[in-house]
């Protein structure tokens, strides 16, 4: 893909990739809808199957998920259809679908992604939470 013409997709008719996650020993479905290179944004559709929670760790860049299909369940909260929330640079978090269904969501980076799981690092949820 270009990043700097304009294109579209039609994400109905995508096919799904299946990314496995080692640490989760399951795979969790992602369609890439926009990625530039050069900064690492990034914008896909992703979906985590009932129950599957991304265990404690961190990001190397801020992200955002868009709720559009189930309830996702994070370190602050459960979230439904609609909602937005946003993970800043380096906070500690865990984020999936609920037991009760999968979640689909749009997830944004706003540079290059990566994930480092907090092993063995005992993490307090914010107050609230």
């Amino acid at each position: 893909m270009k990043t700097d013409q304009f294109y579209a997709l039609e994400t109905q008719t995508m096919p799904w990739e299946e990314r496995f996650n080692e640490r989760l020993q399951h795979a969790i479905l992602r369609k890439s809808l926009f990625h530039d290179p050069r900064t690492g944004f990034e914008i896909r559709l992703v979906r985590y199957p009932a129950g599957l929670v991304n265990p404690w760790h961190t990001h190397p860049c801020g992200h955002g998920i868009y709720v559009l299909e189930g309830k996702l369940v994070t370190h602050q909260g459960a979230f439904g259809p609609g909602s937005f929330t946003w993970f800043p640079e380096g906070e500690p978090m865990q984020h999936g679908a609920s037991p009760d269904g999968d979640v689909t969501v749009l997830f944004v980076t706003d540079k290059h992604f990566r994930i480092d799981y907090l092993d063995g690092q005992e993490i307090s949820p914010p107050s609230g939470a």
